[in-house]
Order: C-alpha cells, then structure tokens, then sequence
C-alpha cells in the first residue's frame, strides 16, 4: 500500500472512531468514552488507536470537534440556504430539530448531554464547550439581527432574549422526549414554540409556516 493509500485508510478510521465517539457520548458522556470500547464497537485495533489520540482529553476534545461539524452539516448549513431574514432563524431551528428527530444520535443531543456533565469542571475540555456554545448563540443572534436589518423582525426585538429562548425550546425538547413526553409530541411543541415566538415578532408571519 503506498503512503497516500495509509493515510487514506487512517482518516477514515478516524472519521469512524469520531462518529461512534459521538453518538456515544450522547448516552454515556465524555467521561464515558474509552479507546478500548471504541475499538470492540468497530472492530479495530485499540492499539492503533492510540496513534491518532494518545489521552483520553484528546479524545474528548477531538469527540467536540465532530460533533460540532456534524451540527454544521446537519443544521447550520442546510438553514443557510433559506432566505434571509426570520425565515432563515426558523429553518435553523426546524433542521435542529429534524437532526435531533433523525436518531443520528441515539441521545438525541451531544450538546445537551455533555454541557451539563462539564459545567462545574474547569479544564479544556469544558473551555471547547464554552467556545463553541459561546459562537453558536453569537450566530443565532446574528441571524435575528440580520433579520431586523431585513424589516422581517421587529427593529425593538431583544436579540439575546430570542436566542435563548430558541435554545431553551430545543434542549427542552430532547429532555421530554426521553422522559416524559414522546418524541412527535415533544418536538412539535418544539416546532410550534419557536414559530409562535417568531410570529409575535415578526412584521411578515405569513412567511412562516404552519406547524
């Protein structure tokens, strides 16, 4: 096999050891990752392994990075393509839900698992998630922004107050829907929050759709 042909097969490993990383860590945590389960779950070597991750906080770390990346193919990408203005900040928030309605993750959230279990835990790992929770409410309230300066939100729309109230409905739908409520139940709720919220707001609801 030539050296490009081992590279090949080495980021493809990696790519899968990460994706498993992740999905497992919507159940288990980050604490609960470990090369060797990795390994037995993909029927790999533990041993090489250790050439891409040599700590269980690179692993970590590495985990946060995909899924963030996958949050981005997921979401954040696919609600781009939406027109500006509230019809992007509700498709962001519908493709959020329709990630977590997909069972990519068996949790159902990567995020909502892992913020709870390294909030009181300073280190790298917990200063990844900060950064990463900090851009993503930058963004959204960038697009409620952006969807003033459209003339589709009310120019006297609190930014910061709309941002976390989107998130507040997503992260509670992923908790009902394993634990109290079912999972269409839970998310149409989900749906049905955040367009209500954006109708209360917005000078065009007859942009947003019916749910």
């Amino acid at each position: 096999m030539t050296i490009d042909g081992r590279i090949a097969r080495g980021d493809r490993t990696r790519a899968a050891v990460l994706d498993r990383a992740v999905a497992r860590a919507t159940e288990d945590g980050l604490d609960g990752l470990s090369l060797g389960q990795l390994a037995t779950d993909l029927g790999v070597s533990k041993s090489g392994l250790f050439a891409h991750w040599r700590s269980k906080e690179e692993l970590q770390l590495a985990t946060i990075d995909r899924a963030a990346e996958q949050f981005r193919e997921h979401v954040t990408r696919p609600a781009l393509t939406a027109p500006r203005g509230v019809r992007r900040l509700w498709a962001l928030h519908d493709h959020r839900i329709a990630f977590y309605e997909s069972s990519v993750l068996p949790g159902g959230c990567f995020f909502a698992k892992v913020q709870f279990e390294f909030s009181a835990r300073p280190g790298l790992v917990r200063d990844r998630l900060a950064g990463i929770f900090e851009l993503w409410t930058e963004f959204v309230e960038g697009l409620a922004r952006e969807a003033i300066n459209t003339g589709e939100l009310s120019p006297e729309t609190d930014t910061q107050q709309l941002a976390y109230e989107i998130e507040s409905f997503a992260l509670t739908a992923v908790m009902k829907s394993r634990l109290l409520l079912s999972p269409d139940i839970a998310y149409r709720y989900a749906r049905r929050a955040a367009r209500d919220r954006l109708c209360a707001l917005t000078t065009h609801p007859e942009l947003l759709p019916e749910v």
